[in-house]
């Protein structure tokens, strides 16, 4: 979907700005985002009841709980998003075959939309799973991250590829 050439933050001089929210309406928004890390056939094959367990820890768990640390810090780390008290952030982690996939799903009840904190939440538990696993190998990609869909506001979204 397509949406019109104006870009949100800049204002009429084309400096940066926050996008002005005081007049949005409150509602209801959820963002479900994805990232996707191609493991080797050496970090799988150490896979055991869906987590991998190396000397620096759990690595699933681990960059869950970096990833919903990220999600809740995102304005801190990208200059323009307003700062959200997010109501919920979960983050799931499954394997088929050699790819890791990461599922950021972020909510609240707000004037603006969570898609930055989960596409944040997403890539920082990816980044995450790449900095546990690069011991074993420096061969892992980081394939996508990617808005899977989101609800509320002005417009609803879903990914259709």
């Amino acid at each position: 979907m397509e949406k019109d050439n104006k870009l949100s933050h800049l204002d009429e001089n084309n400096n940066p700005s926050m996008v002005d929210v005081s007049d949005k309406k409150v509602t209801k928004r959820v963002a479900v985002a994805q990232s996707v890390v191609q493991l080797t056939e050496g970090i799988v094959s150490v896979l055991q009841n869906k987590e991998i367990n190396l000397k620096k820890g759990p690595v699933f768990q681990t960059a869950i709980i970096a990833g919903t640390m990220a999600a809740k810090n995102t304005s801190n780390l990208i200059p323009l998003c307003h700062p959200l008290g997010l109501e919920s952030c979960n983050i799931s982690i499954s394997v088929e075959g050699l790819n890791a996939t990461i599922i950021c799903e972020c909510s609240i009840t707000s004037k603006t939309g969570v898609e930055m904190e989960a596409l944040t939440g997403a890539s920082i538990a990816a980044l995450t799973i790449y900095d546990m696993c690069k011991a074993m190998s420096h061969d892992i990609v980081i394939n996508e991250t990617k808005l899977i869909k989101k609800t509320g506001g002005k417009s609803d979204y879903r990914n259709s590829y």
